[in-house]
């Protein structure tokens, strides 16, 4: 499945929803990949919660997903998404 344009493979967005403090986003992450969902939008509060859980990511995978969602908080910031 693809997070924030980065492959993320099954076992790891598992981890992912087993980390998360919200119940919500969990659920979501594991309703998506329980369909096979191959792309999964993510809100800016999600994405925030995402880069609280991942303080010490456990995989290689989930490494790179801070550093992704972190790099577009700033675009976004900075007017360069829209």
């Amino acid at each position: 499945m693809y997070l924030a344009g980065l492959p993320i493979p099954g076992p790891d967005v598992l981890e992912l929803a087993r980390l998360i403090d919200d119940p919500v986003l969990a659920e979501k992450l594991e309703t998506a990949y329980g369909r096979g969902a191959r792309i999964l939008a993510l809100e800016i509060q999600e994405r925030e919660s995402i880069l609280r859980a991942l303080d010490d990511p456990p995989t290689k995978a989930l490494a790179e997903l801070p550093a992704t969602l972190l790099q577009e908080h700033v675009a976004r910031v900075r007017g360069e998404l829209a």
